[in-house]
């Protein structure tokens, strides 16, 4: 009986210890100050879910993390009722500067060219700082 109370404690204890760490890096999830996040939301030619569409979102995420200055890259599949664009890139830069270097940089104007031109149907790009 001793074990199990131990055991059921030590969950517990992880649990908790886990919860706090979520809540404390939650704030390192927000956009600070000269920051930029940069999104695209946008449909592919490709049926949702097929093997292309999976092999362009792979790819766009192998091309564009290795860019330096690109942070918290994240694709993300639609799944509001209220929102018809199938998928998501997001990610973070540090300052105007690093996010202009991305747009500049070759390998973002070759994904752009030879995948994004080519395979995605449609897009709308937002960019976001803080007040």
């Amino acid at each position: 009986m001793k074990r199990r109370t131990f055991l059921t404690a030590a969950s517990a204890t992880a649990a908790a210890t886990i919860a706090a760490s979520s809540l404390s890096s939650c704030s390192d999830g927000l956009l600070k100050s000269g920051e930029i996040l940069h999104t695209v939301i946008f449909d592919l030619k490709h049926a949702v879910g097929s093997e292309p569409a999976e092999k362009f979102l792979a790819d766009g995420y192998a091309i564009l993390t290795k860019i330096a200055g690109v942070r918290d890259f994240q694709v993300f599949r639609q799944c509001s009722p209220k929102n018809d664009f199938q998928y998501g890139f997001f990610m973070r830069f540090d300052s105007r500067a690093d996010f202009d270097a991305y747009t500049a940089h070759p390998d973002h104007a070759r994904f752009v060219t030879e995948r994004w031109d080519t395979e995605v149907s449609r897009f709308q790009e937002s960019d976001f700082q803080t007040r």
